[in-house]
C-alpha cells in the first residue's frame, strides 16, 4: 500500500507548502482555524491524500458517527490532504491539512520531504498556538522558529532551552534543515486559560504573520471581527469573577513590564518580572501535564 496517493501536479507557481498538523499542543486551536481559514477562501482542490488507515489510531481519536434513530448515517472519518489553495491575488501555494498521525511519523516525515524536492517547494510553513502565561486582554505575540536565519533576523527568543513533547512537525523541520531547505514555525501565544477553547485572536496573527513572510493575500475580515466578539465575551466572563479578574490583572502587569525590559537598555524596573527561566518552567510543566 502507498502511504501517499498522489493525484495531480501543483502549478509551477506553487512554492509554499503551508501546515498545522492538529495535535495536543495546538493551544486554542490557533494552527487550525488559521488553517482553514485559508482554505475555505478558495475551491482548493486536493492533489494529494496519505494513507490515513497507516497512520490513524481509531479506538483512541474515534470519529464522530451519526446516529439515525434506528440506523447509522454517517461517520466522519479523518483524512490527511495536501491541497492547493489560490489566495485572493491569484497566487497558487499548497496546505497540508488533517490530524497528526498516531503512527507512521518517519515515513510520513521522509514522504513530505519527498514531495518538498518533488514539487520544488521553496518554503515549509508551520502554524500552531501553545499555552502560555500572558493575558487575552493584550496583543498575541507570535515566536518563531526554523531552519532559515534570515526568516528568524530581528526575533528574540522568549525561553531558552527546554524540553517539550515531540511532534511529527518537528522531526519534518529537523529533516528540512539538514537538506538546507527552508521551514519556519510560527508559534502563538496563547494564554494558558483558553487553551482548550478557540482563540481567534491567535489564529489572527498566525495568518497576520504568514502574509508579512510570504506575501500572501490572506483574508481576515471575518477572521477578526470573530476574534473581537470573542475576546468581548471572555471579558465579561472575566470581569464578573473577582478571583478571575485578579489573575487577568496580574498577568497584564508580567506582560506589561516583560516587554518593558525587552526594549529597555537594562534599566531595573520595581516589579517583579517573571525571567525567561520562570516562564520556561511554566511552559514546560504545563507540557508535561498534558503529556501525562
Amino acid at each position: 500500500m502507498e502511504l501517499l496517493n498522489v493525484f495531480g501536479e501543483p502549478h509551477d507557481s506553487s512554492p509554499i507548502l503551508v501546515h498545522a498538523l492538529a495535535s495536543f499542543m495546538d493551544a486554542g486551536s490557533a494552527g487550525r482555524m488559521a488553517l482553514n481559514t485559508l482554505v475555505e477562501a478558495s475551491e482548493a482542490p486536493v492533489i494529494a491524500e496519505f494513507d490515513i488507515d497507516l497512520l490513524f489510531d481509531y479506538r483512541s481519536r474515534r470519529p464522530r458517527a451519526t446516529f439515525l434513530t434506528d440506523h447509522y448515517g454517517e461517520i466522519d472519518m479523518p483524512r490527511l490532504l495536501i491541497k492547493e489553495v489560490t489566495d485572493a491575488q491569484g497566487q497558487q501555494f499548497l496546505v497540508l491539512q488533517g490530524p497528526e498521525p498516531d503512527f507512521g511519523w518517519l515515513a510520513m516525515r521522509d514522504a513530505i520531504v519527498q514531495i518538498v524536492h518533488r514539487w520544488n517547494i521553496e518554503l515549509v510553513v508551520g502554524l500552531q498556538g501553545i499555552p502560555f502565561p500572558c493575558p487575552h486582554t493584550r496583543p498575541v505575540h507570535i515566536t518563531a522558529h526554523g531552519t532559515d536565519e534570515s526568516l528568524l533576523a530581528g526575533r528574540r527568543p522568549w525561553v531558552g532551552d527546554i524540553e517539550i513533547p515531540g511532534s511529527l512537525s518537528g522531526l519534518v523541520e529537523i529533516a528540512l534543515g539538514k537538506q538546507d531547505r527552508r521551514c519556519i514555525g510560527l508559534v502563538a501565544h496563547v494564554p494558558h486559560y483558553l487553551t482548550n477553547v478557540e482563540h481567534p485572536a491567535s489564529a489572527v496573527r498566525l495568518l497576520e504573520e504568514l502574509s508579512s513572510i510570504t506575501g500572501l493575500a490572506v483574508p481576515l475580515d471575518e477572521l477578526r471581527a470573530r476574534a473581537q466578539t470573542t475576546n468581548e465575551e471572555i471579558t465579561r466572563h472575566f470581569t464578573d469573577d473577582e478571583d478571575n479578574a485578579q489573575v487577568v490583572s496580574t498577568l497584564e502587569q508580567q506582560y506589561d513590564e516583560q516587554f518593558a525590559t525587552r526594549e529597555d537598555d537594562g534599566s531595573e524596573h520595581p516589579v517583579d518580572v517573571p525571567s525567561a527561566d520562570e516562564i520556561a518552567a511554566q511552559v514546560e510543566q504545563f507540557l508535561a501535564d498534558l503529556d501525562k
